[in-house]
């Protein structure tokens, strides 16, 4: 069906039949589904009728080829022109084959294998039914305290624009019509939603429009340049309008600067929301505010259907905006060629040879190793496989190591940690005891560790947080380890035994308590369905530890937001001619996070030297190289992650001190010695100025070589305009 086709379809639909175009549905609304259509709970206070039903246009959460068969075939049947519906589902970090969350993915800095997960992602999803995925989240987070950092690939723009377009190329391939393996992706929040104050789930954001350009619209410009087909505004305000009534940004920002011509929706109930939020006084103007700032999909509240014809009546709103909408909903079918074929990939036969096949379980295990971080090792790592070990904590034998947005994995598919190390050495080589639970210890509990471990050369410790204490509204004010947990290391420090403490959690933690009782520190995430493995063979030493945080962990909760790439102030801390007292600081703990943005160790070291540059002088028409030498001077062979960041040491408005401008991975043999060279350019010095426009400024400028934000050789040099 070609572009004419299509208007003729538009045409011949009626305004109730257009606006049904416009409204997504949970699943248990359609004929067909394995409830047969049974709505119950607050779904009948929708005011959703079977001719709603019939005529909508995308199913949210369906799943199984049988199931969405059934529901695509019953709903054509019914539906007067024969449209087709959209199946969409949060397809985030696998789909029955699950992934690190994207926290942990962020820190492998593997764009190939996060390439590689999507696709696996996207081939489970297509040959179960699925069409749309709302992933990839690239909002930019600096709060540990929110719980979605978990879904976000961290804090620093330049790096999330590199997973925001390995995301999209993973699901969507390069001809999303033709291969059946493929869904649309759907980037989201737009925008800024990482940036909630007080890291509390959506709540308030408030910030400048520079600020919002700078930092947070890049990796959303990203995911779009690489063609992603859906984008989902977020639920939070945007220069004080609700996102999914902000007419400037999505209209002005989204369609006109960033030429968005794809279908835009709403996130869960997130118009009506324009209520409580003060800017709609009831459903109607709720519905006018969206339908005029562009949203095309109202998801899961029924302020359209309810309202846009009478506000059409009224002339208040004018018909051909919802013509537009319509069209884009009905091209997006057509690019996925479900007017030809609408039951696209779904395949129950494909389903059981695909889902979880052994191929998907490895590549998950590969991305699983690549993306926990060793932060601490005081000679206790790798484990030899002839030491006895006492495995103790919470998450020692627990299948919740999969993570929020998990949505089809299943706990009881995860290879469990102990599992893991079983593969590893003799039963009679590693002992268990639970310890403690999450946020609860006995007394019992924590004697039966003892005694478990007295034997023990070695204790590992598998703590961390229950997956529902992360994500969505996985909000925490407190981002230690739980009490419980706390005690339990306290009560094994004195039997004076070496302990390595491996966490599995969706943030980065305030680590007191952990890092300054134990010997070793592994930061796992919740690593996904082989996650057991992947960690046994990190701590075995059958593989190297190569993750790199994308993420500062805080030395304190008091210092949030920290990140790598802040502002000066006019009393840095530490300058030369400083006054102890009278300068920018906190009085009880340093300004640097615990851990630093880009930070991660191995079982090899590596050396940096010869740093160099080609001229000291760039010009828009001459970039300039940046060369380093890398040499693994342990011994064994491991992969280093080689960052270049610059600082623009006089803007037109203050400048971050470091900024990321690029990396590249290497794998070295024990003395191997390699030189890489990076490219710098005019434009990637350019920045947003105080009347936003986007240019460089001639002067000084330094370049950073080195294994993370902190660390690094640098070397000065001049742009010239």
């Amino acid at each position: 069906m070609n572009e004419n086709k299509l208007t003729v379809l538009l045409g011949q639909m009626t305004l109730d039949e257009k606006i049904a175009q416009l409204t997504q549905l949970a699943t248990p609304f359609f004929k067909g589904a394995s409830d047969q259509g049974q709505i119950t709970g607050p779904m009948v206070n929708m005011g959703i009728d079977e001719e709603v039903v019939m005529n909508s246009g995308s199913v949210l959460g369906a799943s199984g080829a049988k199931e969405i068969i059934n529901i695509q075939r019953t709903h054509i049947e019914e539906n007067r022109l024969g449209i087709p519906l959209l199946f969409m589902s949060d397809i985030v970090h696998g789909f029955k084959t699950i992934f690190p969350v994207p926290l942990g993915i962020g820190c492998s800095w593997d764009l190939e294998l996060t390439e590689k997960s999507a696709e696996i992602a996207a081939k489970e999803a297509s040959v179960s039914g699925v069409h749309v995925t709302f992933a990839p989240m690239v909002d930019l987070v600096r709060d540990p305290r929110w719980g979605r950092v978990m879904e976000s690939t961290g804090e620093d723009s330049y790096l999330n624009s590199q997973f925001a377009r390995a995301y999209v190329r993973g699901f969507q391939g390069s001809d999303l019509t033709h291969d059946l393996h493929r869904v649309a992706a759907c980037v989201k929040h737009f925008a800024a939603y990482g940036a909630a104050e007080g890291g509390r789930d959506y709540n308030t954001v408030d910030m400048s429009e520079r600020e919002l350009r700078e930092t947070y619209l890049p990796a959303y410009k990203a995911a779009l340049a690489e063609g992603c087909e859906m984008v989902m505004a977020a639920f939070n305000t945007v220069l004080g309008i609700p996102a999914t009534g902000n007419k400037k940004l999505m209209r002005s920002i989204l369609r006109e600067e960033m030429n968005f011509n794809g279908v835009l929706i709403s996130d869960w109930g997130a118009v009506k929301e324009m209520i409580p939020h003060g800017v709609a006084e009831d459903e109607k103007e709720a519905a006018l505010k969206s339908i005029t700032a562009g949203i095309d999909i109202e998801m899961m509240t029924a302020t359209y259907v309810n309202y846009l014809k009478e506000l059409v009546a009224e002339k208040v709103v004018d018909e051909t905006i919802i013509d537009e909408a319509v069209l884009r909903i009905l091209e997006l079918k057509e690019r996925l060629g479900l007017f030809e074929n609408p039951y696209r990939g779904a395949d129950e036969k494909l389903e059981q040879e695909i889902v979880m096949s052994a191929e998907h379980r490895d590549i998950a295990r590969k991305l699983a190793v690549k993306s926990c971080v060793l932060l601490k090792n005081e000679n206790v790592l790798p484990l030899n496989k002839k030491q006895k070990i006492s495995l103790i904590g919470p998450f020692a034998q627990s299948g919740d190591i999969l993570g929020p947005w998990s949505w089809l994995g299943s706990k009881e598919d995860a290879v469990t940690l102990r599992e893991g190390m079983k593969m590893k050495v003799e039963s009679s080589q590693l002992t268990l005891a639970k310890g403690s639970g999450i946020e609860t210890v006995s007394e019992e509990q924590l004697h039966e560790a003892e005694r478990v471990a007295k034997d023990a050369d070695l204790i590992v410790l598998a703590l961390g947080e229950d997956s529902e204490m992360s994500g969505e509204a996985g909000c925490r004010a407190n981002i230690k380890l739980p009490d419980a947990q706390l005690k339990l290391i306290q009560h094994l420090k004195k039997l004076n035994k070496p302990m390595v403490a491996v966490l599995f959690n969706g943030r980065p933690l305030d680590l007191h308590g952990v890092i300054d009782q134990v010997d070793g520190v592994l930061e796992a995430w919740y690593p996904g369905t082989e996650g057991g493995a992947a960690v046994a063979d990190l701590l075995y030493g059958d593989e190297n530890p190569s993750g790199r945080l994308s993420m500062s962990f805080p030395f304190s909760v008091g210092q949030v937001p920290v990140y790598y790439n802040h502002f000066n102030t006019g009393r840095p801390k530490g300058a030369p001619d400083a006054q102890v007292r009278y300068v920018s600081q906190y009085l009880d703990i340093p300004n640097d996070p615990l851990f630093p943005f880009g930070f991660g160790l191995g079982y090899t070291s590596f050396f940096y030297s010869e740093m160099a540059i080609s001229e000291e002088v760039m010009t828009p028409d001459q970039p300039i190289t940046v060369s380093v030498t890398v040499t693994n001077n342990g011994s064994r062979e491991g992969e280093e992650t080689v960052q270049l960041y610059i600082r623009d040491v006089s803007g037109e408005v203050v400048r971050p001190l470091k900024e990321l401008k690029d990396f590249e991975k290497v794998v070295l043999e024990p003395g191997e010695s390699k030189k890489l060279t990076f490219t710098l350019t005019e434009p990637q010095l350019r920045y947003h100025h105080s009347d936003l426009q986007f240019e460089s400024d001639p002067g000084k400028f330094i370049a950073y070589v080195g294994p993370n934000s902190k660390e690094g050789t640098e070397q000065s040099f001049t742009l010239v305009k």
